[in-house]
């Protein structure tokens, strides 16, 4: 099984426009995202999937790999469509879409990923990452997505509220979903001519669609959290994360 990570970057985004290019400790953060995703073992190849010049010249500034896309694409799955399209990858590959906000993302949660579908592939038909939220102000940001699964950890839904709601204990779990989805080339083409979902538009998680549709999101639990980068004031969090490694 070939394995290809995708990383899909747009320039437009309403609450931080440019986040891509954001610069962390002298670097874009689509850099720190790309060369993070390198150290993991098992992937065959890593591209940007984006549809800006800028963008794109940034990543080849740096020596990686980049693939353009339409500006058309309706969302970050729709973008990884059209990439394995063009780079024509077999049905049976591996994809893993890794969210280009995740500069401090560990290559071990990549690495579980991979694993996971290697060995229990046809048990679902993608696959993702979440961890115990210990910080309580994430528990109620809707920037931090949460995830609630069943005895055989796969999803039931994810929402940018508090999930679930404990209405006489506030002792419990609860899970932030991971940025990073991992899938088969033929369930992607599957899930884009999918239309869009009630719930998806909502919440605005692409990830709903599948489940509205009655595909299976396997949800494995990581042991390292690590900030991602939702508003300009998260830049200096990842800066000073860095500064501590």
């Amino acid at each position: 099984m070939n394995v290809t990570l995708l990383i899909p970057a747009r320039y437009g985004s309403s609450r931080f426009p440019g986040k891509p290019l954001a610069p962390i400790n002298g670097k874009p953060m689509i850099q720190h995202v790309y060369e993070r995703a390198a150290l993991a073992k098992g992937l065959k190849d890593i591209y940007v999937a984006t549809d800006d010049q800028r963008i794109k010249n940034a990543v080849e500034g740096f020596g990686g790999k980049v693939v353009m896309t339409s500006a058309d694409a309706a969302s970050g799955t729709d973008r990884i469509d059209e990439a394995i399209s063009i780079l024509g990858l077999a049905d049976d590959d591996l994809v893993i879409n890794l969210q280009g906000d995740q500069p401090l993302i560990d290559p071990i949660v990549i690495e579980q990923l991979v694993g996971l579908c290697e060995r229990h592939a046809d048990e679902f038909d993608m696959a993702t990452l979440a961890v115990e939220i210990k910080d309580e102000v994430q528990l109620n940001d809707p920037n931090h997505v949460k995830v609630v699964f069943d005895n055989n950890h796969n999803a039931l839904y994810f929402s940018r509220a508090r999930i679930p709601f404990g209405r006489d204990t506030s002792e419990y779990p609860v899970y932030k979903h991971i940025g990073i989805y991992a899938y088969s080339r033929k369930f992607i083409q599957t899930f884009a001519k999918l239309p869009l979902g009630r719930l998806e538009e909502l919440e605005k998680l692409e990830q709903l669609r599948a489940l509205e549709y009655g595909y299976k999101i396997k949800v494995a639990i990581s042991a390292f959290d690590f900030p991602e980068v939702d508003t300009p004031e998260d830049i200096r969090i990842c800066e000073a994360r860095l500064g501590i490694e």
